[in-house]
């Protein structure tokens, strides 16, 4: 009976993994469902699953009569440029906190990781009073500029690095290599799992970030994404299909990005838990 019970404990796993994964798309099949269905629709009940008739009006309206393009190009340029500006600098501090040897390095990095523990909302009244010194309140340059580095990419890109052996880079010394050019040519393509997934995840956080935009912008005509989206169910709250349709366009980018990427993605969870 070993093989049988070995078979069942198989089959309730996959069984119980079916239903989570019903579980988690129900409501975002749900969410494409109500947008294209018909002014309404969605609020009889019982609630049909699918349109009788999908249609793309609501589409159509976003784009035509709420300009939600505009938000979009915001968000997109937004997003692209902390990612691309974050893995930069993190990469950076994560190297040098892996392979450089600097007085104080373990007790700064001690210090970084004490740091995570406080809520980013503490640090929004300081940072913001910054901001403003420096004159990038309602601009784009202050959406950027706070997400330049985080501690969580400093750590992650860190212990990533950790891995890439020291005759490798002593290696590259020797044969007369700066540690810009160690660095670029040779810690960066090394790295590029981690990098993919540290770019995921900070694509994904920025696009979707709704509080620190809505604290930084004043000008409706820079509003992100979701700043939109929520202004959009402030006026119209009772437009569930419109309301559906904006919440589609925000998550199909950060899906197709996710879906496109998952291999570096996993690949780089999997290896960058390497201690020291």
């Amino acid at each position: 009976m070993p093989g049988f019970r070995v078979v069942l404990q198989s089959t309730l796993l996959h069984l119980a993994l079916v239903a989570a994964a019903v579980l988690t798309l129900f409501p975002l099949l749900w969410m494409v469902a109500v947008s294209l269905m018909s002014p309404d629709e969605a609020n009889r009940f019982p609630p049909p699953l699918w349109p009788e008739q999908p249609s793309l009006a609501h589409y159509r309206a976003l784009f035509a009569r709420l300009d939600i393009a505009r938000y979009a190009f915001n968000s997109l340029a937004v997003a692209t440029a902390v990612t691309a500006l974050s893995l930069l600098f993190n990469a950076l501090a994560g190297y040098a906190f892996a392979k450089l040897r600097f007085r104080g390095r373990d007790r700064l990095f001690g210090g970084l990781l004490a740091a995570m523990v406080i809520p980013s909302q503490v640090a929004m009244l300081p940072l913001f009073l910054l901001l403003k010194s420096l004159g990038l309140v309602n601009s784009f340059g202050g959406v950027v500029v706070p997400g330049l580095a985080s501690i969580f990419g400093i750590f992650l890109i860190r212990q990533y690095a950790l891995s890439i052996p020291d005759s490798l880079l002593d290696a590259a010394r020797i044969d007369g290599a700066g540690e810009f050019r160690i660095f670029w040519s040779l810690v960066l393509p090394l790295c590029r799992p981690i990098l993919v997934t540290l770019a995921i995840f900070t694509f994904m956080g920025t696009w979707n970030d709704f509080m620190w935009p809505l604290v930084i912008l004043t000008d409706s005509q820079r509003y992100t994404l979701p700043v939109a989206l929520a202004n959009l169910m402030g006026e119209r709250a009772l437009d569930m299909e419109l309301m559906m349709a904006g919440a589609v366009l925000t998550v199909l980018p950060v899906v197709a990005l996710f879906l496109a990427l998952q291999k570096y993605y996993i690949e780089g969870l999997v290896l960058g838990g390497v201690k020291e």
